[in-house]
């Protein structure tokens, strides 16, 4: 059985947990990105919980926001042990694929998504792991985002 519970769900922008919303508007107003959240396709909230075992370790949770709009991907990362952090890119800077199809997946089972490439104000490509549960919202948020980033490249 896993340590974490991971739960993944639709939900608005301004609907995110409130220190979400602030770190992405922060991030958006920092590097002028503009109103990129006008565009936006679908947002999703995953909270990840680290289930409390006796005597070893203690209670946890992740929160993560993604929005994804046409032409962006951007992602906060927030929790009670966890700093906040906000990450971006533009699709057609970067390759989206099922978490499930890398080679990572073989030496870690998990489901979510891998993007890889060049983010905003990084100077060298990077990668990233954005968990999402395996339910209907995970699943359609994984189809969305792929197609997207492939769409950006054309």
């Amino acid at each position: 059985m896993s340590d974490w519970n991971r739960t993944s769900k639709e939900i608005q922008f301004e609907n995110l947990r409130p220190e979400l919303v602030d770190a992405i508007k922060y991030h958006i107003e920092r590097y002028n990105l503009g109103p990129i959240l006008s565009e936006a396709l679908m947002c999703v909230q995953t909270d990840l919980e680290k289930i409390k075992k006796p005597l070893f370790g203690s209670a946890e949770i992740i929160y993560t926001g993604i929005v994804l709009t046409a032409r962006w991907l951007v992602w906060v990362v927030s929790g009670t042990k966890t700093q906040t952090a906000v990450l971006s890119a533009q699709l057609r800077d970067v390759t989206v694929q099922d978490y499930s199809q890398t080679s990572f997946a073989k030496l870690i089972e998990d489901s979510g998504i891998e993007v890889s490439g060049r983010f905003t104000d990084v100077s060298e490509n990077s990668s990233a792991f954005l968990g999402l549960d395996d339910g209907p919202v995970g699943r359609q948020f994984k189809q969305a985002a792929i197609k997207a980033a492939q769409e950006a490249k054309k």
